[in-house]
């Protein structure tokens, strides 16, 4: 039985009207909060630099990068002759395409590889349908080209006239890939490839050397790759090793005068965390691979990249992320050092095959994001930026410590935990407490100066980095999904009581938060121990889990399966998952004051997920404590688009967190 199943009409007016309500009813609920909203926007807003430039990075004659500008809400995508000498060229104005806008994104930003045309798609209601658009950057206009209805991933083919790119079904499942060129109506734009499998969804990628085009097709547990020559686009896609069921694998190309090769992430052969192999790229086939970096059980392989004289290898170690770098001509490897015991690495832009310097990105929960020029030869590092942070901010002044709480099978989860320096474990200090925990997706711990508004009013901010994320390698992802998924709960509710326990915080003062996936386990969770936590904020949460999975009709639900299970054909699953989903199993507890927020256009977690389950909430909750929902009427799954819209969301959660926590608000 679900009483809140229409809410699901969209198009009907008192659904609607349903929904203007409950933020109109936000918006009293919280009218008491709206001096301190304001004041930690200017607060957030005032330590960050508004007028700011990305590092350049070049390519083929050009620096690219993008910038700010105080008041304006998107960046301004630049570039200007290598060497700083000429002027700017303004390849793409965000501020002047989202004009008359409620919501507006851009993806598929690539520039030709002759750097004469860029192709960019734009979306303007969150739904994440994208518009495909072509530039001819030496006049800076628009041409005639304009594809409706694609989605993410886009590549150039060599003769800078041909770009590829992808379409989504009525499902939301990239399915097709088509050839479009340059000039010519979209009525006569080719379909390369259509996918029909409903498990797969699919993209599409030039490699860093541009020798090739890649064609990726993936479910949950299964990968295929074909590609064809990125001078030869209207050739055949080759398939590099057919799918196996439950073998990954990614695919990235390598030149040198010795010949072609491609080198291969894969789980192929029981290598659980990956492995590195190598194979020709006229034979690619899985008979003809030679491994180069073996499975290890300790080190998850996470992928790589390509340069023309080494290998960067992206890998997950004791919980964190960490680069090492490989000599392709004799196999000399070692693994750049970092100076901070809870910290994260990922790559930056980095444009050109033919180069000895790796650009990579560094933060910690003290460390603000950095950018690094890393000599992959000789070994030295260059910082070339570390985001400012203006009002004052000492490092410092704050200290991050890595804790480990005990699951209830024995399990050690990692916890990430940062706060002011020299806090009394007494229980005295506000506590938030941050999780997700599905798709293999790693929670790492980077900086936020948004963060600092609670930080400093004596908050104690932790990451609970619990099964089903991908933080502690494939086990850890396994051990958290399907008929396992009960441990990503279990661990969360653990790190809470471990917080708890050691004095960092108590139940009456900790709030926890989480979106998406992550929602779904702010949902179980406070099903599991509403006394532990006195605040939650659920970003577009999937809460609705069993009727959303059971319904193949909706968005991304087949290509779930392989991630949830599916209970349309398993009695098991269905009732496995039926005594976990949120929605299904609140009961009369005393919940803990929540703040909801949801997306009209969403895509990806409908939006009457979250709004069914704030009725059947207010509705059984046993304590006084609100349950409120804010609809974003003309957004989808990733929030306010604009910056400025972004920082006044985080506004109002913080308030809502001060507020449910009987914390003093800002002076």
């Amino acid at each position: 039985m679900d009483e809140w199943y229409w809410l699901r009409e969209r198009d009907d007016p008192e659904v609607v009207a349903h929904l203007d309500a409950e933020n109109d009813h936000t918006r009293a609920a919280l009218a008491h909060t709206e001096a301190a909203q304001q004041l930690l926007f200017e607060e957030m807003v005032g330590r960050i630099l508004e007028t700011d430039t990305s590092v350049p990075a070049a390519k083929r004659g050009w620096s690219y990068y993008s910038r700010t500008v105080e008041g304006l809400q998107y960046a301004i995508s630049c570039r200007r002759p290598a060497g700083g000498e000429g002027d700017e060229q303004v390849i793409l104005d965000q501020n002047q395409l989202a004009e008359g806008h409620e919501y507006f994104e851009v993806a598929n930003h690539a520039v030709s590889p002759d750097g004469t045309v860029l192709a960019y798609a734009t979306d303007d209601d969150g739904g994440e349908r994208y518009t495909l658009h072509v530039r001819d950057l030496k006049s800076g206009e628009d041409l005639a080209d304009e594809v409706p209805d694609t989605y993410y991933g886009v590549a150039w083919s060599a003769d800078n006239r041909t770009v590829f790119y992808t379409k989504v079904d009525d499902s939301m499942r990239p399915h097709q890939l088509w050839r479009h060129a340059v000039g010519t109506p979209a009525s006569e734009d080719v379909l390369v490839f259509q996918e029909d499998d409903a498990r797969f969804f699919l993209g599409v990628h030039l490699t860093l050397s541009e020798r090739y085009i890649l064609l990726g097709l993936e479910s949950k547990v299964t990968s295929e790759v074909r590609y064809v020559a990125a001078d030869d686009p209207t050739g055949e896609f080759l398939v590099v090793q057919p799918r196996e069921q439950g073998v990954e694998y990614d695919v990235d190309h390598h030149i040198d005068a010795g010949g072609e090769r491609f080198f291969i992430v894969t789980n192929a052969d029981g290598a659980e965390n990956f492995k590195l192999v190598e194979a020709p790229v006229g034979t690619p086939g899985k008979e003809h691979w030679t491994e180069v970096v073996p499975h290890r059980p300790d080190v998850k392989l996470d992928g790589v990249e390509v340069f023309a004289e080494h290998l960067v290898l992206f890998e997950k170690a004791k919980g964190l992320r960490r680069l090492s770098v490989r000599r392709i001509t004799d196999g000399a490897t070692h693994v750049i050092d970092q100076h901070e015991p809870v910290y994260t690495v990922y790559p930056e832009a980095n444009l050109e095959f033919a180069t000895r310097t790796f650009r990579f990105g560094y933060s910690s929960l003290v460390t603000p994001r950095s950018v690094y020029g890393y000599d992959l030869e000789n070994r030295s590092r260059e910082l070339l930026k570390r985001q400012p942070v203006l009002g004052g901010y000492e490092p410092d002044d704050y200290e991050t410590v890595r804790l480990w709480a005990a699951a209830p099978d024995g399990v050690q989860v990692p916890i990430s935990v940062v706060h002011r320096r020299g806090l009394v474990l007494d229980g005295s200090s506000p506590a938030l407490l941050y999780g997700y925990g599905s798709y293999e997706h790693s929670v790492d711990p980077a900086f936020s100066p948004l963060r600092l508004s609670l930080l400093e009013r004596g908050f104690v901010y932790a990451i609970a980095h619990v099964r089903g994320g991908g933080e502690m390698g494939r086990r850890w992802y396994e051990d958290g999904k399907l008929l396992r998924k009960k441990n990503t709960f279990g661990d969360f509710v653990a790190c809470a009581e471990h917080l708890v326990a050691e004095g960092y915080t108590a139940p009456e003062r900790l709030a926890i938060r989480g979106g998406s996936a992550g929602g779904l386990l702010m949902g179980a969770a406070a099903n599991m121990a509403p006394e532990l936590f006195k605040a939650v904020v659920a970003a577009v949460p999937f809460v609705d889990v069993l009727t959303t999975i059971l319904d193949e009709r909706l968005p991304l639900t087949v290509m779930e399966w392989e991630e949830w299970g599916n209970p349309k054909t398993d009695a098991e699953v269905y009732r496995y998952i039926k005594s976990y989903s949120p929605y299904d199993n609140v009961r009369r507890l005393p919940y803990p004051a929540m703040l909801v927020l949801a997306g009209l256009n969403d895509p990806r977690v409908s939006y009457w997920e979250p709004t069914k389950w704030v009725q059947r909430l207010r509705e059984w909750t046993t304590s006084a404590n609100p349950v409120l929902l804010r609809t974003e009427m003309g957004g989808g799954h990733m929030g306010p688009s604009g910056r400025y819209d972004a920082w006044r969301e985080e506004a109002l959660i913080t308030a809502f967190v001060l507020d449910a926590l009987g914390r003093p608000g800002p002076s």
